[in-house]
């Protein structure tokens, strides 16, 4: 045995909430247009504009929330461009992402449209960079108010009669950059005069979320929770795993072990900035009562080679995947604290769920983990002590098994383990304790031989989940062999 996995079944440290498995959509790239949205009279079949293929994938993950508009674009989207008839409405440039002209087909009304389609809560972001009060007040009249006004006179002649439930709601975005390039102290003041106009209409209660930090920015979040703790409900937090640096990424394929190493030892990161941001956030907020929002995370390498520079369209390999299960394992961990996280982003840009081109679509290994690690969702998380071996290279070394134990509502238990060693087997002990043999233990594995695999258009299921069978059943517990590479889901039932 080079590792334990020891589970106190009978210790619930607190509830994962379900919209740490949150995404996002942004007006960047083949992300919006041509990913979601091809309209009605495209020959890909549609429902209202809407791709029915990429519908019908993103169902399947549970997806609990959806942000929306973005991202830089939100401090330059002017809502009232996207909403009426379509032949009607502005045409505009996206400066942010590739200056390509968007036509707004893609608005509110069809944003809250996909909501529904997947069954997900809408989180929209409000501009506070390029718009005033009034614009963002009457956004939230127009969606939220159930009287009359001429916000939602409006809402009904463009069709819609009763408003819609809106809980999340942010108040700009990466204020400190493409939101403004703005002082803590100066969006702390924004911040507390534009939050005053999104007004809570009838039963609909904002839960309003406040631009945070960048990664490592421990002086923002000081600042806001100090000058604006009291009127906020979440504090975002935004931090990409980028091997390189910044200046000098590097492609998402093509890489060798030091880049798969340092891939994941800069996931591991998260955890640090969690804590530390939390630390200083527990000092004016001790009840925990603000979330915080890390609603922009994942991996950001190169575009891929023929693609617009602007439209950050990236292939997807395994190693995504462990980037997904170890952040997905580290936001578990901060229960208490993080509320909410939106991987960056949902189709076609960054670390997508989902790669399109034309009327083809494809599942990536990050859309596979999302899959696998749903029965997460508002599950008691257990007591779980994990010790293994470690993965070094060069003189650096992480802990080779990273694993979360959750309980569902109906007893079933699910363990979720990443062997992030490309080259070695983890053999685990795991000892439940508080629980008497379980009645039946299934498994899913994903995992390949080669840390570049990935699904392309040619060749869609390179990479997908099996099932795992590398387990026996002892008295006490489990023993079980995770190959290299491995991301695995085990289900204990009662």
């Amino acid at each position: 045995m080079n590792g334990t996995v020891l589970v106190n079944t009978d210790w619930v440290q607190g509830k994962i909430n379900k919209n740490i498995y949150g995404q996002f959509a942004e007006h960047l790239g083949r992300c919006i247009y041509e990913g979601l949205w091809v309209g009605e009279d495209s020959a890909i079949p549609n429902n209202k504009g809407i791709r029915t293929d990429v519908v019908e994938a993103l169902k399947k993950l549970s997806i609990p929330v959806l942000r929306w508009p973005g991202g830089c674009f939100a401090d330059e989207y002017h809502w009232k461009d996207g909403i009426g008839p379509k032949e009607a409405r502005k045409r505009m440039v996206n400066t942010h992402w590739g200056g390509v002209v968007e036509n707004n087909h893609f608005g509110t009304h069809e944003f809250f449209e996909l909501c529904e389609m997947l069954g997900a809560e809408p989180y929209i972001c409000g501009n506070v960079g390029s718009g005033t009060v009034q614009e963002m007040s009457e956004w939230v009249e127009y969606m939220t108010f159930d009287g009359e006004s001429p916000m939602a006179k409006w809402r009904q002649e463009n069709g819609r009669e009763k408003p819609w439930k809106l809980t999340y709601f942010g108040v700009g975005n990466e204020n400190w950059g493409c939101g403004g390039n703005m002082r803590p102290e100066y969006y702390a003041d924004l911040y507390r005069r534009y939050q005053t106009y999104a007004r809570n209409y009838g039963d609909n209660k904002l839960y309003k979320i406040a631009g945070g930090p960048n990664v490592d920015d421990y002086r923002w979040t000081e600042v806001l929770m100090r000058e604006a703790g009291h009127l906020l409900d979440g504090l975002s937090l935004h931090n990409y795993t980028i091997p390189g640096n910044w200046e000098k990424k590097q492609q998402a394929l093509g890489f060798g072990e030091a880049q798969w190493f340092e891939t994941m030892k800069k996931s591991l990161y998260m955890d640090e900035l969690i804590t530390r941001h939390s630390a200083i956030m527990d000092r004016y907020d001790p009840a925990k009562r603000v979330g915080l929002i890390v609603d922009e995370w994942g991996t950001w390498f190169l575009h891929e080679p023929g693609t617009n520079p602007g439209f950050l369209y990236q292939q997807n390999s395994l190693r995504d995947a462990f980037v997904a299960g170890l952040h997905l394992h580290i936001f578990h961990k901060h229960h208490e604290r993080v509320q909410m996280t939106n991987i960056a982003q949902m189709v076609n840009v960054l670390q997508a769920m989902i790669l399109t081109e034309g009327s083809k679509m494809v599942l990536t290994p990050t859309y596979h983990v999302f899959e696998m690690f749903k029965v997460h969702q508002d599950a008691d998380v257990l007591a779980a002590n994990v010790t293994s071996g470690t993965y070094e290279y060069e003189g650096e070394q992480i802990p080779q098994v990273s694993a979360s134990v959750t309980r569902q509502q109906n007893g079933h238990i699910h363990m979720s383990l990443c062997n992030v060693h490309p080259g070695a087997e983890a053999v685990l002990k795991v000892e439940l304790r508080g629980l008497e043999a379980p009645a039946r233990v299934g498994g899913r594995v994903l995992t390949a031989g080669d840390m570049q695999a990935h699904n392309t258009f040619a060749q869609p299921e390179q990479i997908k989940p099996e099932e795992f069978t590398a387990y026996k059943q002892t008295s006490s517990g489990l023993e079980l062999t995770l190959p290299p590479m491995s991301v695995v889901v085990l289900t204990l039932e009662p």
